[in-house]
């Protein structure tokens, strides 16, 4: 699938799928979970250092670059690549790194200050970063088993859908009701930006596009959009809110339900886009038992005030 099969609508956005990253819990423990390991980690730089970033980007969670080893490549885009590495010879991390001049240093980096802001068991981890020198690096948790997508539509994970396909979903819905809570929006769920680690738990991560939801947020013109997850009133209106990823989640459950089937599979983005202003929605996948596609319609409602929270969607036998 190209990204340009996903995005559509208006002109490029920067910005960089993490949907390969692959993270591991422990290193949240080691980087963040006790204030006596700050000093260990996350080393004061001089402010002086920061070679003209627009920012100050050097806070307490800057680390040293040499404490980070690149080991194996994960993923690559148009403005960066991400990596497995280890730190401190000990603990295996994702690495996400920035293409020196491919991007605003800026704009690649609000997905980290998102990170540093956002901490729950069901949300990717942000660990540390590197941005003294370039490339600058986004450390985060390792996740053993890759994307859902890929999860989803490998044959040899079979018998672990048949049994857990509804412990994935409440867990997203777990992390998106902690987004909820602290007002912000996602702007881009999908099954390819939610990750599979250990013993099959599942986290949401890509915040490249999240934003603080101030009731609606409206993007810049020429933002671009994932059209087959996008609600209808982000799509014609620009207006994104938690309620427009409440409709992502549905077609979330779609991805699931159909072992990762591209939404809409017979429709080009435009179709879409048509078919959804006389009220089309997509129709009961096969082994879809009718409660959850239930769910799927209450998340897909044309008015996003009818849609269901995530507090709620948590608590629902998915």
């Amino acid at each position: 699938m190209t990204a340009d099969s996903v995005y559509g609508l208006r002109c490029p956005v920067k910005r960089f799928s993490s949907h390969h990253l692959h993270p591991h819990t422990d290193l949240h423990h080691h980087l963040h979970t006790h204030t006596d390991h700050h000093h260990h980690l996350h080393t004061h730089t001089d402010l002086h250092h920061t070679h003209g970033l627009s920012y100050n980007t050097v806070d307490q969670w800057e680390i040293a670059r040499s404490s980070v080893h690149l080991m194996r490549k994960l993923g690559a885009g148009q403005f960066g690549e991400v990596y497995e590495g280890v730190w401190n010879d000990t603990t295996a991390v994702a690495v996400k790194t920035l293409k020196p001049g491919s991007m605003d240093s800026q704009d690649f980096l609000r997905e980290a200050q998102i990170m540093k802001k956002l901490r729950h068991p069901k949300l990717i981890q942000l660990y540390a970063v590197c941005t003294v020198e370039e490339p600058i690096y986004i450390i985060t948790e390792l996740m053993s088993n890759g994307s859902l997508l890929e999860y989803l539509q490998s044959e040899t994970h079979a018998h672990f859908l048949s049994l857990s396909l509804s412990l994935s979903s409440s867990d997203v819905a777990s992390g998106m009701a902690y987004l909820e809570l602290q007002n912000y929006i996602h702007r881009d769920l999908a099954a390819r930006n939610v990750l599979v680690g250990d013993n099959n738990v599942v986290k949401v991560a890509d915040f490249g596009l999240a934003r603080k939801d101030e009731n609606v947020y409206e993007p810049r013109e020429g933002t671009k959009f994932p059209v087959k997850w996008t609600s209808p009133e982000a799509i014609h209106d620009n207006k994104f809110s938690i309620k427009s990823d409440v409709w992502s989640f549905g077609i979330l459950l779609y991805e699931i339900m159909t072992f990762g089937q591209m939404p809409y599979p017979a429709l080009t983005n435009y179709q879409v886009v048509q078919k959804l202003r006389t009220g089309y929605r997509m129709p009961r996948p096969a082994r879809c038992p009718t409660v959850l596609y239930d769910i799927m319609l209450e998340c897909w409602k044309d008015v996003p005030s009818d849609r269901p929270t995530f507090e709620t969607l948590q608590w629902k036998r998915l």
